[in-house]
């Protein structure tokens, strides 16, 4: 995905370029250029360290800005890497591009820098929502991607067989720490018992353990406290009622004593009012809820206030055309269960999920890094 943005970048030849119209009244002509603003930055996840920046970088940089990287502070080697590379190999003038490392202290000091012209983010809605306003507030452009409560929806008519395989990996992969992850498990009418069963047995076959072994299906999460947070909403789930039925606390993985590891993880009898059932828990944790209709799916997908991705399994194109035009996210899966746009398509949900109006990557990320010059001009 890294690569798949560079080269989409390449396109700049065609996907930047401006427009014109001559004679726009007697012998006066009119030409709209993009031109390129200066210094762009990137505060960038720990889930994707390499990917994330690059849903920005490439563009800023072909369309003629200079950019500032800042890594997530929990993941500093992978872009570390990048950037030896990049400097040995790209003989980019010095200054081009940056990476600077740290906490929150530098993240305020690139929203407060004057010289700072744009700011891309993908992070937790609290800090995106805090990214915002600071931009709003020094009239910096901003992309500022926040959290995600990503509901996948099941119909009756949906091939169990057939979507499982991405139906656990929706839920599980990454250990479920990505922003397009499934985060609810939406049975509609007499799927439920049927769907439970089938995705519970599956979740008991994954292979935890260490990701650099080829065997593991899902690793670790990313760190002790953030262990201890998603264990925190495991409990909550038990104090709010709900019934837990494939308990992935107090795993242990061979070799790895004191890793950061939870077992897939599935609640069942879960209404929409738990907490597990609002709040974006990013960890391998799964709440089971039932519906009775398409239409009753749809209010639950809507009532998250997050809107970043929701997912469809059916085999019935007037249920998923339904499911498109009345959901609010924007990145929507139909028998699959992660809606992750292509490079060459806008990246970006709506609601508490995304603040901005220009999204990652996709043909529109150059309106983001130029200004569109507009030139009127008569000549004697």
């Amino acid at each position: 995905r890294m690569i798949e943005n560079v080269e989409h970048a390449t396109g700049v030849t065609t996907v930047m370029t401006g427009y014109s119209l001559e004679d726009i009244a007697d012998d006066i002509d009119c030409n709209a250029e993009r031109m390129p603003m200066g210094v762009f930055g990137c505060v960038a996840p720990f889930n994707f360290p390499a990917m994330v920046p690059y849903w920005f970088m490439p563009y800023a940089l072909v369309a003629g800005n200079t950019y500032i990287i800042k890594p997530s502070e929990q993941v500093p080697m992978t872009q570390t890497r990048i950037f030896e590379i990049i400097d040995e190999d790209l003989n980019l003038p010095e200054g081009v591009l940056s990476m600077v490392h740290g906490s929150r202290d530098v993240v305020n000091a690139m929203l407060d820098h004057p010289d700072i012209k744009g700011i891309s983010f993908v992070g937790s809605t609290p800090t995106a929502k805090y990214i915002y306003e600071r931009c709003g507030a020094t009239g910096k452009r901003v992309q500022a991607l926040g959290g995600a409560k990503n509901c996948v929806v099941v119909m009756p008519d949906a091939d169990l067989d057939q979507g499982m395989p991405s139906l656990i990996t929706s839920f599980y992969g990454c250990a479920g720490e990505r922003c397009l992850s499934g985060a609810i498990l939406v049975a509609v009418g007499e799927v439920y018992d049927e769907l439970k069963e089938k995705f519970v047995a599956a979740a008991k076959s994954l292979r935890v353990g260490d990701g650099l072994d080829a065997m593991t299906q899902m690793g670790p999460v990313i760190s002790a406290v953030h262990k201890e947070r998603v264990l925190g909403y495991i409990q909550k789930g038990l104090d709010e009622g709900a019934k837990l039925i494939l308990d992935g606390r107090g795993i242990q993985v061979e070799g790895s004593p004191n890793g950061f590891f939870i077992g897939p993880t599935v609640f069942d009898e879960v209404t929409p009012d738990m907490t597990i059932a609002q709040e974006e828990i990013f960890g391998p944790v799964v709440p089971i809820t039932r519906v009775k209709d398409l239409e009753e799916a749809i209010e639950m997908v809507n009532n998250r206030g997050f809107a970043n991705a929701a997912c469809l399994y059916t085999n019935s194109g007037k249920t998923a055309r339904d499911f498109k035009h009345h959901v609010e996210p924007s990145m929507l899966g139909i028998n699959i269960g992660i809606a992750a746009p292509m490079a060459f398509f806008p990246f970006g949900g709506a609601g508490d999920s995304f603040f901005g109006d220009l999204k990652g990557h996709g043909r529109e990320i150059f309106q983001f890094f130029t200004d569109t010059k507009v030139v009127i001009s008569r000549w004697f």
